[in-house]
């Protein structure tokens, strides 16, 4: 039991110190970034002064942030909620040091007045740079696939229908109908075979049948779906055998309850 917690803390150490680590690398760039730029006249500073400035800057405050962003993580769990509440809280420390910073490397005075004025300087530096560590660090939301288990169809809930069929097609796969005027196309596995009959009397006869009617003029075997695909408002519905059917708005939501969206 021992080894086991001791190896659990050895891995917590080693994501913590990677972690920081990455962060510590990210705010160094941003550092670098601030120099090369040279922002609020900071560009006419000696080389080393510039770079050491910005570093010194950027990374103090990003530790403070980055500190006060765990304190905040069980109370907020949104990202972008506690980037915007820490980028506030961070804002006077970190413009203390500013302050500090630029009364060590520059000869600056220091006085509350200039640090007030420093405040509204530091705060849109501090919330980009707490917003540029959270999006290296937001996580992708993780995608879940359901599909609805169809049962294979009872017999008799498609037996009334079927003796529609001519003796080749009554025992064949029932694939989809598709309604034409007065007639149906009823699509098998064993061919199409035109029934006359209404589309309303149909899915009357198949209602204890596995399928969904998805346009006005489809029905389709559930079993039968292989795919559904959903752009711009217009859906398409691939079925076994190579056929395809439209899908529109309003049944989208029976294929969606089906787990197919």
């Amino acid at each position: 039991m021992r080894e086991r917690d001791g190896m659990g803390g050895g891995l917590k150490q080693a994501t913590a110190l990677r972690r920081w680590t990455i962060d510590l690398a990210i705010l160094a760039a941003m550092g670098l970034l601030m120099g090369f730029l040279g922002p609020f006249d900071s560009e006419h500073l000696p080389v080393a002064v510039l770079y050491g400035y910005w570093l010194i800057c950027i990374v103090g405050g990003g530790v403070i942030g980055i500190g006060l962003d765990a304190l905040l993580s069980r109370r907020l769990p949104s990202a972008w909620r506690r980037v915007a509440a820490v980028s506030v809280l961070m804002t006077p420390p970190a413009t203390l040091l500013v302050l500090t910073t630029q009364t060590v490397l520059m000869s600056q005075p220091f006085g509350w007045p200039a640090w007030l004025n420093l405040l509204w300087q530091v705060w849109p530096i501090v919330l980009a740079v707490m917003a540029v560590r959270s999006l290296v660090w937001r996580r992708q939301a993780v995608r879940i696939e359901t599909r609805t288990l169809i049962a294979p169809p009872l017999p008799e809930a498609e037996a009334t229908f079927r003796r529609r069929l001519s003796a080749k097609r009554r025992g064949a796969r029932l694939i989809a109908i598709e309604a034409h005027d007065h007639y149906l196309k009823v699509h098998t596995d064993a061919g199409v075979e035109l029934v006359t009959l209404r589309f309303a009397d149909a899915l009357d006869e198949l209602a204890g049948a596995h399928g969904w009617r998805i346009h006005r003029s489809w029905w389709v075997a559930a079993d039968a779906v292989k795919a559904v695909r959903w752009r711009r408002g217009r859906g398409e519905i691939s079925l076994s055998g190579g056929h395809t059917a439209p899908v529109s708005r309003t049944y989208r939501a029976v294929l969606k309850e089906a787990g197919w969206f």
